[in-house]
């Protein structure tokens, strides 16, 4: 059987999902090299694979999906379904929500203190500070909420590793090279805990490794 193909750069965040998911299931798959410069993703084969021209994309057989969050799904449906629980209703419902968090709570937050903090930087543009310290301030809030969960759960959806935890990793792994970070975190003993064991799993090391904190610009393997 052919590997899946991903298309997409690694260090990209939603890309890492993915893959973190892809290496957690053993898959087999490929990463399709695109060129970000070159306007791969705008492509208009690429474009029958993912209209909206954002990566990643799949293609596994006959089948292609876009958005990161359905495609890590479709993965652990196949290869590792435990990790979404969708034997229990309760259970799968659970880590519904906690992705719906990550979606809709942590990755609005962390997104303008990424791009502020690293990218703009590396890109020549000013650093908007208002948008950053309202940012930290909204994330510590958060934060909050997270610490009691884990305060008296092992993991977001109960005590069983899932889907949940994964998909935090994506922008969780830039903010992480950022200034405010140790500051943040240290002050949530038990979601420390939490993240830095998921950082120990070797999917996501291996992941992260794909993923340099200056986006590639140093070491020069900023996609093309």
């Amino acid at each position: 059987m052919a590997p899946i193909k991903v298309y997409g750069w690694a260090m990209s965040p939603w890309m890492s999902r993915t893959l973190v998911c892809l290496e957690e299931a053993n898959a087999d798959y490929e990463i399709v090299p695109m060129s970000r410069s070159a306007g791969d993703h705008r492509l208009p084969e690429y474009l029958a694979i993912n209209p909206f021209g954002e990566i990643p994309a799949l293609e596994d057989g006959d089948l292609t999906l876009f958005q990161s969050r359905a495609i890590s799904r479709y993965i652990l449906r196949k290869f590792k379904p435990e990790f979404l629980r969708e034997g229990n209703l309760r259970e799968s419902a659970m880590v519904d929500a906690w992705v719906d968090v990550q979606a809709h709570k942590l990755e609005p937050i962390l997104r303008p203190i990424v791009f502020n903090c690293i990218i703009n930087q590396l890109v020549g543009n000013d650093r908007d500070q208002d948008v950053v310290d309202d940012s930290i301030e909204k994330l510590k809030k958060l934060l909050e909420v997270y610490e009691a969960r884990l305060s008296s759960s092992k993991y977001l959806a109960g005590d069983f590793l899932s889907f949940a935890e994964f998909t935090h990793f994506a922008f969780m792994r830039y903010f992480m090279v950022t200034e405010y970070y140790a500051d943040v975190v240290d002050a949530y003993p038990h979601f420390k805990a939490w993240w830095e064991a998921l950082l120990s799993r070797p999917s996501v090391k291996k992941v992260m490794a794909g993923m340099p904190p200056d986006f590639g610009v140093g070491s020069g393997k900023i996609p093309s």
